[in-house]
C-alpha cells in the first residue's frame, strides 16, 4: 500500500530541514567554530547550504559625485585618468606605455529591465608629458562583441569576444586599429559572458577564460561541453586548442605569479545558497586539474543542486588556494611588478570585487590586495581602494570595480564599469 503524505506533513519536514540547516550553523559557531570564508583553503568554516535565506540586493548605481573618487588606502592616493566611458571592463598596457580600455557589457535582448547595448569597442589613451594623465584619446578597435581580454604577442593583437578570439595585425605606435580582424577560435558565447585572454611568459600559447552558461548547470550542458567554465590553452595561431583546467565557474582575471610563472586566476563562484556560500576564490590553475563546478566547491563540498550526479567528479575536485569572501564578485587580477609602490606589495595580487548581489548586506565594491611569498599567499586581504558604497542600508553604489592593471609607471589602474571611469592608485612619496 503506497505511502500517503499529508501536506501538512510535508511542511513539517521542509521546515525541520531548515531548522537543522541553521542550527548546524549555530553548533558551529557554539563550538568556536566560526564560519569563515576568507583565507587560505584550510582555514575555512563553511556552514551548510541554505544555512541562511538567498536574497537578492542588487545594487542601484547613483553615479559619482562632481569631485568625489574613491578612497585609497594609507599611503596611498586616488586620482581620475578616464572618464565618460560606456561600461569600461578591462585595461592594458602596451609596450609604448600606450593605455587600451574595453568598453563592453553584457547585451540583454528580451529584458527592458536592463536595455542596455555594449559598446563593443577599445579606447586608447596615451600620457606624452608622463604626469598620470592622459592627453591623447582614440577610439582604438570597434566592431566587436561583447569584448574583454586583449593582449600583444609580437606584431598581433588578440581580443577576446564573448564567441571567439580574433586578432589583428598592429604596428608600434598606432592609434587606431582599421584592419579586418581574423577569427582563430571558435567559443561558447553567452552565459557568462567575459572571455579573457593571456599569454604565457615565452609567447608560445595562449590561455582563455570561458565561464559556464549558468549558475550550477540547471539544464546539464556543461557535460556536452567542457569547454565551459574553465581555461583553454591553444597556440598563437589557433590551433591546438586543448583545455587546460575545469570546474571553474567563471574564471575572469588571469595573470602569471612572477617568482615561479605559475597561472592564477580569480573565479566569480556560484549563488543562492545562503550569504556565505559559495567565496568567490584566487588559486593557482593545475594544468589538467578540476575545481569543482558545477558538482562540489571548495574541495568534495557536495552541491545540493546535484547531489548524486558525479560522485566520481566530487572525488576529483581539488581545494583553491585562497578564499576571496562569498559573492564579492573577483573578477580583476593583476601580480604587482612595478617599482613605485613599497617594497611589500613587490610580487602580490591585486584584485578587483565588482560587488555582490546575493548576499543580506554588501560585499565586495573594492580592490583588495593580498601579499605573496614564495609563490603562494601569505597574508590576510588588505583594502587598497574603497569608497565605492554610497549607502549600504539602500544599496546605492557609486561604481563598481572590475579590472586592475598596472602600468608603467608603477600606479594601479582599476576600471569601474558602472562609474565609467578608470582611477589610477599611486603612492605618495615621501616629502
Amino acid at each position: 500500500m503506497p505511502l500517503l503524505y499529508s501536506p501538512f506533513l510535508i511542511l513539517a519536514l521542509v521546515v525541520s530541514m531548515i531548522f537543522s540547516s541553521g542550527t548546524a550553523a549555530q553548533a558551529a559557531q557554539a563550538e568556536g567554530r566560526r564560519t569563515v570564508d576568507t583565507g587560505p583553503s584550510e582555514k575555512l568554516v563553511l556552514p551548510p547550504p541554505f544555512a541562511t535565506p538567498s536574497v537578492r540586493n542588487t545594487s542601484k548605481v547613483i553615479g559619482w559625485p562632481k569631485g568625489r573618487t574613491p578612497t585609497a588606502a594609507p599611503g596611498f592616493e586616488v586620482s581620475l585618468f578616464a572618464e565618460n566611458l560606456d561600461s569600461p571592463r578591462t585595461v592594458y598596457v602596451l609596450p609604448n606605455d600606450d593605455v587600451l580600455v574595453v568598453e563592453s557589457t553584457r547585451e540583454w535582448p528580451g529584458r527592458p529591465d536592463r536595455p542596455q547595448k555594449s559598446a563593443n569597442r577599445i579606447t586608447l589613451f596615451r600620457d606624452t608629458n608622463k604626469d598620470g594623465k592622459p592627453d591623447l584619446r582614440e577610439v582604438f578597435l570597434t566592431g566587436l562583441n561583447m569584448p574583454d581580454g586583449m593582449v600583444l604577442l609580437g606584431n598581433w593583437f588578440y581580443v577576446g569576444n564573448t564567441n571567439g578570439l580574433v586578432r589583428y595585425p598592429y604596428r608600434a605606435g598606432q592609434t587606431r586599429i582599421t584592419d579586418k580582424g581574423e577569427k582563430i577560435l571558435d567559443l561558447p558565447a553567452g552565459g557568462h559572458h567575459t572571455r579573457n585572454v593571456i599569454a604565457d611568459p615565452s609567447g608560445r600559447k595562449l590561455y582563455i577564460a570561458v565561464g559556464s552558461a549558468s549558475n550550477v548547470d540547471e539544464e546539464n550542458q556543461w557535460e556536452k561541453d567542457q569547454r565551459r567554465a574553465g581555461i583553454l590553452e591553444i597556440n598563437p595561431d589557433g590551433s591546438g586548442m586543448r583545455i587546460f583546467a575545469t570546474g571553474l565557474r567563471n574564471p575572469v582575471g588571469m595573470d602569471w605569479e612572477p617568482k615561479t610563472n605559475v597561472l592564477w586566476t580569480v573565479v566569480n563562484e556560484r549563488d543562492l545558497l545562503g550569504d556565505d556560500l559559495v567565496p568567490d576564490y584566487l588559486t593557482s590553475v593545475r594544468d589538467g586539474a578540476f575545481y569543482g563546478w558545477p558538482y562540489s566547491y571548495f574541495g568534495q563540498n557536495e552541491d545540493p543542486r546535484k547531489k548524486g550526479q558525479r560522485p566520481d567528479l566530487v572525488a576529483k575536485a581539488i581545494k583553491p588556494d585562497y578564499a576571496l569572501g562569498s559573492h564579492v564578485a573577483a573578477l580583476g587580477l593583476a601580480f604587482y611588478r612595478g617599482k613605485s609602490f613599497p617594497s611589500r606589495y613587490q610580487g602580490g595580487a591585486f584584485i578587483g570585487m565588482r560587488g555582490s548581489w546575493n548576499r543580506s548586506k554588501m560585499v565586495g565594491y573594492k580592490v583588495a590586495f593580498i601579499r605573496f611569498e614564495n609563490g603562494k599567499p601569505a597574508g590576510p586581504i588588505e583594502d587598497i581602494l574603497t569608497g565605492f558604497i554610497a549607502n549600504e542600508n539602500s544599496f546605492e553604489v557609486y561604481g563598481r570595480p572590475v579590472g586592475v592593471t598596472v602600468a608603467s609607471d608603477g600606479s594601479l589602474l582599476v576600471a569601474d564599469d558602472s562609474g565609467h571611469k578608470v582611477w589610477r592608485v599611486s603612492a605618495i612619496r615621501s616629502q
